[in-house]
């Protein structure tokens, strides 16, 4: 019996430390788990409530702007202001005038474009991806958040006479009563950010015919294309001709935009069309026409072949080494240059045409061009010097599509080049106010002293390098490629879904305000959560 009793209190001990084991290794478990993941986690909050806090007061500040000085004949220390008339609403301009310190001088905007476009995310606009009102930002709020006052006028410049510095500009008909206050803009400095327009290579047919991607009126006509042709082949019966003609969309261009925007019409048929007219999702054909060997030829070789082969996977249909001929309403005449050096001429039914093949100067950069002597020859844009001003004039500047650097025109470099403007403009303020000081020295010694400041100012006037940060592309599928440079010491090149990340992520931070970034991650979540509609507005 005390035997028994014995062995029932030594299995009772043993239970409990046993019991008391299992505890200890789970609390130590727990606590290990605690320690690997407590810093991530608690990083990730504090990272959630810092951004959450910066949008927050980000949104406030544009919503409620400092108020401004207003615009003034004299600056602070007694010389005549001088005036800034900038030309256009794109990348140069917006980033110029995001950057300037706008009460050194008194600035005016001339645009028949009243908003800034941001130009990346056009090609998400056609098919819904991207509302198109999120992509904009209105040129008035942009020069609201500037330190002083800045005039708007909603215009075509038409004429320039760069000895006199005056402008000629040309209202829109619906406000033509508005020429008998306004004809003629006079500048001290004329900054020229009128971008470019497509180019149709003077191939017949495309200028009638073809849909382009360079402007938002464009993705609203390619949308509403898109949805008409599907319409119409949906009263075809199944494997008419007529039927899968219209349901033959072709991208010709092998850039950027025409990748993304194939990229963009691929996903919107397999997501979205698919639900909701099946027989038809089915039917569509997808083609790009790229005159190169390969797309996105400005990439590194790695990412021009994944994209092909993202392509291929998706189905969407690549015909490199062909050039268009001819454009009709029905048909795309090419050529097709064959490896054994021949041609191959083919005819390729189509529904709709998207041109996103290239870009030539603007008829207001034309027509500048045509004026100054010293830009003879010039044929992709205005020669600039070393510090953007423009060949053959003493105070006339271009920047962005409009100006030949050497550069590639993309947005990123118009914007660098419009930063570095607003950054020269003002040392040349502080110059001019030397200069001022120095026409009123009394003395040899003073003179010699405002001098001595007048030549460190004028040192401090640098020439415009460009800094390239790296290439993004969105190719269809939730995947992208990226050429990212760290510096001037390494790059990658990287593509697939988590380059998708790093493009969404890049696009956001490139927004040019709160707004914008707010409204294009709204839209995102949106057609994540109910997909994209089918309306022809």
């Amino acid at each position: 019996m005390l035997a028994a009793r014995r062995a029932v209190r030594l299995n009772t001990i043993a239970t409990r430390a046993f019991s008391s084991s299992v505890v200890a290794t789970s609390a130590q478990r727990k606590s290990l788990f605690h320690k690997l993941f407590r810093i991530p986690l608690d990083v990730g909050a504090i990272g959630t409530v810092l951004a959450t806090t910066w949008m927050g007061a980000s949104i406030y500040r544009e919503a409620n702007p400092r108020n401004q000085k207003p615009q003034t004949a004299l600056t602070a220390a007694g010389a005549e202001k001088k005036s800034i008339v900038i030309l256009g609403s794109g990348w140069g301009a917006a980033s110029m005038l995001k950057d300037l310190d706008t009460s050194l001088y008194n600035v005016t905007v001339v645009s028949p474009r009243s908003y800034f476009l941001f130009t990346p995310l056009l090609p998400s606009a056609p098919t819904g991806t991207i509302e198109a009102r999120s992509i904009v930002e209105p040129i008035r709020s942009i020069a609201k958040r500037t330190p002083a006052e800045v005039t708007y006028i909603e215009a075509d410049a038409t004429d320039v006479d760069v000895t006199k510095n005056t402008l000629k500009i040309k209202f829109p008909e619906s406000n033509a009563d508005a020429e008998e206050l306004v004809k003629e803009v006079k500048y001290d400095y004329l900054v020229v950010a009128v971008g470019a327009q497509p180019s149709t290579f003077n191939i017949p047919g495309v200028a009638e015919h073809a849909c382009f991607l360079k402007e938002l009126p464009d993705a609203i006509q390619v949308r509403k294309r898109f949805l008409e042709c599907v319409e119409k082949a949906s009263l075809y019966p199944e494997g008419s001709e007529e039927r899968k003609r219209l349901l033959h969309f072709v991208v010709v261009g092998g850039g950027p935009t025409g990748v993304e925007f194939a990229g963009e019409l691929k996903d919107y048929v397999d997501e979205d069309l698919t639900k909701w007219m099946p027989s038809i999702a089915k039917e569509v054909q997808i083609t790009l026409i790229e005159a190169l060997p390969n797309v996105l030829n400005s990439f590194s070789k790695s990412l021009w072949t994944y994209a092909q082969k993202t392509f291929a996977e998706n189905n969407i249909e690549l015909i490199l080494n062909t050039a268009v001929n001819k454009v009709t309403a029905t048909t795309i005449t090419a050529s097709t240059k064959k490896k054994d050096g021949s041609v191959e001429q083919k005819e390729i039914p189509y529904g709709m045409l998207v041109w996103a093949a290239g870009i030539r100067p603007a008829n207001f950069t034309n027509h500048l061009i045509s004026k100054i002597e010293a830009q003879a020859g010039a044929r992709r844009g205005l020669l600039v010097d070393e510090n953007l001003k423009v060949k053959g004039t003493e105070n006339v500047y271009a920047i962005g599509d409009c100006a030949f650097t050497g550069h590639p025109p993309t947005g990123q470099v118009a914007h660098q080049e419009g930063h570095y403007l607003a950054s020269t403009f003002a040392k040349m303020a502080a110059i001019d106010d030397l200069q001022s000081e120095l026409a009123r020295a009394s003395n040899s010694d003073e003179r010699a002293k405002v001098q001595a400041r007048l030549d460190a100012a004028l040192a401090q006037i640098k020439p415009f390098k460009y800094n390239h940060l790296g290439s993004l592309s969105y190719v269809g599928g939730e995947k992208a490629v990226a050429d990212l440079v760290w510096g001037s010491f390494s790059s990658t090149s990287t593509g697939g879904a988590f380059t998708y990340l790093i493009w969404r992520s890049s696009y956001i931070a490139m927004c040019i305000s709160a707004r914008m970034r707010a409204l294009v991650a709204a839209d995102w979540l949106k057609v994540s959560l109910f997909g994209r509609d089918l309306t022809n507005e």
